[in-house]
């Protein structure tokens, strides 16, 4: 099984709800480092899974979707406690509805918070 690896940071806010989560219940930013890992058994005739500069270009546009935005603010969070776990399965679930190369069989999102904080969310295809 091959894999690939692209990282992308981007800068957020967001405040959680639902709880007494004392200083995270007000608004603060993280700076999100989304590391997706894209998983599929052959190359094309390249040698490649996938064109690095194309997901490169889905995480772009994703970031920017997010960046620099209120999350709680955004439809996908409406209503939802935007924690970082289900931020992990918004990107993965976005990131896999841009990427139709089939070759991918699996797709998975790491989504750091900070340097000791992160969520995963898995995609298989097959």
């Amino acid at each position: 099984m091959h894999s690939l690896m692209v990282k992308k940071d981007f800068i957020a806010s967001h405040y959680l709800i639902g709880g007494d989560w004392g200083n995270e219940s007000r608004p603060h930013a993280h700076r999100y480092v989304l590391e997706l890992v894209l998983g599929g058994r052959t190359l094309n005739r390249h040698n490649y899974l996938v064109d690095i500069v194309e997901v490169e270009e889905v995480l772009t546009s994703l970031a920017l979707r997010f960046k620099d935005k209120l999350l709680n603010e955004l439809p996908e969070f409406e209503g939802q406690n935007p924690s970082i776990e289900l931020f992990s399965r918004i990107l993965c679930s976005a990131i896999s509805e841009r990427i139709a190369e089939v070759r991918i069989s699996s797709l998975s999102v790491t989504l750091w918070e900070n340097d000791s904080a992160w969520a995963r969310y898995d995609i298989s295809r097959e």
